[in-house]
This record gives structure tokens, sequence and C-alpha cells, in this order.
């Protein structure tokens, strides 16, 4: 009868092992992530670099070395922990113009990243950059609609999902990239972008082939397509969100969202959606409770805020010094002084006039020089703002990243005009077209139909504001980016007339208009008004 009762326990525990329910839900903490741009260095409360005394005082906030200790603090508590970026890595500081992304994989090694999606800008340099720092990144780097063909140098060398193990579990870590980025970014050939929602539940659908029933998407989309994705795709669990540089938080007043945004797959399980601002400035921390079916049933967290109270970590600094000789030899260059700040903030800049917009539309406006009436700027080109007083080439490159050209063309009244139009329909979702203008203004209705938004085009000649003409040819200054018809600007680039995208650099053209004028006051000149 003992061996009986001992044969058949031994059966329950095998059966237990085999697949009954565990005895304990499973635990995991997902530290991630999103739009570092490269802001290797700690940065200012308008997210360009800090400087010396602004550590002293306290005035500065994330950067590598306080990402490195904040994981590392993090690991050290034990308990089962991912580390996850949503894309963006590449573009937005002297390291990058320098570096191209090298020492960004270098330092993505040392605090230990076990994941990442490729977002847009990963390919502003083509991709045969990006192919380089996929392979010297230790890191896996995953994109499941990114489809590149024979000719493309991506061929082969994106997985669309890694599969990570953490205390003895193991779990999918899907990527995907905004289907936007052949309008945003140089792609090269051969290479196109799946439907999102297409590309997930095919790769949900071979994990859970593989037994894997925990899935986090690393979405480099938006938040407003993050929330529409977990509604439609059943299998997801956590999507952690990139692309639109919002804070999730349950505790800080600038947050857009609560910490996490709880949706429902169309099986009516939850999926977290979580995103952690920007710049390197907080470090996304959510702790999810699995049940047995991978189901999440609890979940808690908040952003931690990268500021003074995190210290940097020694070696990350001592790897950001050694490369920072030629870094500091170009921003160091003094190109003016401002007697007030030049909001160049996302927020602003994305939706309304600004200030850093008027500025840099002026600048080129000055630079194409005679015969050219119309500057119109990207809003989403301009990458921060700058502070009150002495201003450097630095601070001018943080602002103008991309390394663009003036491009010059002609374009009919018609076609300016519905360029406008196309340029003020992203405001809702926080797009990068909105129209920074010079020598032009218009009143903005963005309640109106569309079609109808932009009324009221004036172009000033002569010393004069005019009503615009359709069928007039006008003389129009923009960056090659958008004359190539990036930022979906496609009249630029089909309609344009004598067109020439090889001028002076964009970054140069401010900084000479900056020295030119300087001391001056940045200031919006009430050119889009807003009804």
């Amino acid at each position: 009868m003992k061996r009986m009762t001992l044969g058949l326990l031994t059966a329950c525990s095998m059966l237990a092992l085999g697949g009954a329910p565990a005895l304990a839900d499973y635990q995991l903490r997902i530290l991630h992530t999103n739009d570092v741009h490269d802001r290797v260095e700690s940065v200012t409360k308008y997210n360009n670099s800090c400087d010396a005394k602004g550590e002293t005082e306290g005035k500065c906030f994330g950067g590598y070395a306080r990402l490195a200790t904040a994981i590392r603090d993090a690991r050290a508590q034990g308990g089962n922990t991912v580390v996850l970026d949503a894309g963006d890595q590449f573009q937005g500081s002297l390291f990058y113009t320098t570096y191209k992304g090298d020492l960004t994989a270098e330092l993505m090694g040392m605090v230990g990243y076990d994941a990442m999606t490729i977002g847009n800008h990963e390919f502003d340099d083509g991709p045969e950059n990006l192919v380089r720092f996929i392979e010297n990144n230790k890191t896996p780097i995953v994109s499941s609609n990114l489809v590149a063909g024979p000719a493309s140098p991506l061929h082969d060398k994106v997985k669309p999902y890694t599969i990570l193990e953490a205390g003895g579990q193991k779990i999918g870590v899907i990527g995907l990239t905004t289907e936007e980025t052949p309008e945003v970014s140089s792609i090269g050939p051969d290479l196109t972008f799946m439907k999102s929602e297409e590309a997930l539940r095919i790769a949900v659908a071979k994990l859970k082939l593989e037994g894997i029933d925990k899935i986090i998407v690393l979405g480099h989309d938006g938040s407003y397509r993050d929330f529409e994705i977990a509604k439609r795709v059943d299998g997801i669990d956590v999507i952690v969100g990139g692309h639109d540089h919002l804070l999730f938080s349950n505790t800080d007043k600038n947050a857009q969202y609560p910490y996490p945004v709880v949706e429902h797959t169309p099986n009516g399980d939850p999926v977290l959606i979580v995103q952690a601002y920007a710049y390197s400035r907080y470090l996304g921390d959510l702790n999810v409770t699995f049940n047995d079916d991978g189901v999440p049933v609890k979940w808690q967290g908040d952003p931690i805020a990268l500021d003074s109270s995190v210290k940097q970590a020694p070696d990350v600094l001592a790897a950001i010094d050694a490369k920072r000789a030629p870094v500091d030899a170009v921003r160091n260059q003094l190109v003016g002084e401002f007697s007030g700040p030049a909001d160049g903030s996302r927020e602003t800049c994305r939706a309304q006039e600004c200030a850093m917009g008027d500025l840099v539309a002026d600048a080129m406006l000055a630079k194409a020089g005679e015969g050219f009436q119309i500057a119109i700027q990207n809003g989403g080109g301009l990458r921060a703002s700058i502070d009150q007083g002495q201003v450097n080439m630095g601070e001018v490159m943080t602002v103008l990243p991309f390394q663009n050209t003036i491009a010059t063309f002609k374009l009919s009244g018609k076609n300016v005009v519905a360029s406008l139009e196309h340029g003020v329909s992203g405001v809702a979702e926080g797009k990068g077209q909105f129209p920074q203008v010079a020598g032009l203004k218009f009143d903005l209705d963005l309640a109106a139909a569309e079609g109808a938004r932009v009324s009221n085009v004036m172009v000033m000649e002569d010393g004069a504001y005019s009503p615009i003409q359709d069928d007039k040819l006008y003389g129009v200054v923009s960056n090659d980016f958008m004359r190539r018809g990036g930022d979906g600007y496609v009249l630029f680039r089909d309609n344009g007339v004598d067109a020439y995208d090889y001028g002076p650099n964009l970054e140069d053209a401010v900084a000479e208009y900056i020295a030119a004028n300087s001391p001056m006051t940045p200031a919006t000149q009430g050119r889009i008004i807003l009804k």
C-alpha cells in the first residue's frame, strides 16, 4: 500500500511539472526607453547637452551614465528583469553626427539592453549604416514588419522577434517599425514595410507555436497606433511604445497618459501600453504578474525620472569622455547670443508657429537670396530649444542634427496652399510635417474639414503682404529632405520647377544668420493665426 501511495505521489508530481497549474504566478520587471536620440550625455530642460556647471547645480537630466546606474540598481534588486528599447537611438546630438551610432552600440552593451526595435531615424544615414550598427551591437535588434529583399543591405540582417529567458520562463519580444519610415527617412533599395497588424499576427502565431505565451511588442509606431493595435491583435500582453515622445505616468503632472494605458485584445485579454518620453530622461519601469496562461493579472509601475539624484556610472562617463574631443571641437564654436529663449519644442513646433521655426525659416530665406519669397521648414526637423545667453554651434546642431541642405525650387501658389494643407493635417497625431514658415502667413482652423483648414494665405512681396495667386510661380526654399517628398511633401517633389537640392547645410545657414543678427530675441511673428 505504501508503494502504491508513493507511486501515485510521484505521478502527480510529474504531472505538475509537465503542465498542471503552476504553484505561483510569474512576475516580470520591464525596464524600457524610447527615442533616446543619441543623448549619450546628460541634457538640460531644453534637451540639449548639459555642461559641467549644470551638473554641479543639479540641473541636468538623463544621459547614458545615469541610465546605466538606474538599470544596474534595478537588476541588483533581483527578480526577473528585461531591458528594452523602442527605437530611435540614432540622431540628435553631435555624438551621432561624429560616430554614426558606433558609440551608441558600445554604450548599449555597457548598460545591458536585452532587445531593441528599429525606429525610423535608424535609417537617416542609409541602410548600410544601420547594418554596421546591427553587426556591432550585442543587443538583438528586431522588426517584424520590415521586409528586406535581396538587393537591400538589410537582407537577412533583421529578425522579426527575439526570445528572452528570465527566471526559467521564455518571453517573446517582437519589433515593429512605423510604416511611415519610407516617407521620413532613407531606407535604400528593395525595402518595404508590411501592415503592422498583419506582421504582428504572423509573429505572434510563430511564437505561440514555440510554446511562448508571454509576448511584448516593441512598437516604434506612435501611441495612437499602439492603442489601435492592442484592440486588433490577439496574443499581445505588453506594448512598449515610442515615436511620439509621450510621457505615460501616474505621478508626473506633465504626463499625457496614465502608466500603463490598458486596452483589451479581441478576445478580451488586457494589453498594457507604456512609453517613457524621450532623450534618456526617464527609464520606464513596469512590473507585470502573469498567470499560468501567460495573461497579465496584476501590474504596477511608473517611469523613473533620471534627474540629478541618480548618480552617473563612472565607467560609462569614461567611455563617453574618451570620444569627446572631436565633438567638443565643433560644438564649442561660439555663434552668437540670444536675449531670450528660442522655443523649439516638439509640442509647440508640430502644432503651431514656434520661435525656433520662425528663426530657421528666416535663415533659409535670407540664405536663398533674391528671387525667393517663401520658406517652409518641417516642425519635425527641429529637435530642441535653445536657452537665453551665448549660442554655440553644438546647440545649433542639436536643433538641426540631420545635416540637411538648403533646397530651392519654384512652385505654383495653388500647390503652395495644398502643401500647407498637408502640413497641418498631422497635428492630432503629432507628426513632424507641420510647416514653419517665412515670407508668408495664413489662418489655421484645425477644427475645419480636411482641405479647408488653411485660409487667407498671404505672401510678402515688395515689403507688403498680398493674397497668394493660384497660377503664379513662387520661389520657395526648403530643406532637401522635404524637397524630395519627405514628410509627405510630394508636391514639392512632383511639381517643383528648377529644383536644386545642394545648397549650403541648413545648420550652417542658421548659425550664419544668428551671427549676423546677434544679439537677437527669438519670437513668433504672427505668421500662423490659430482660429
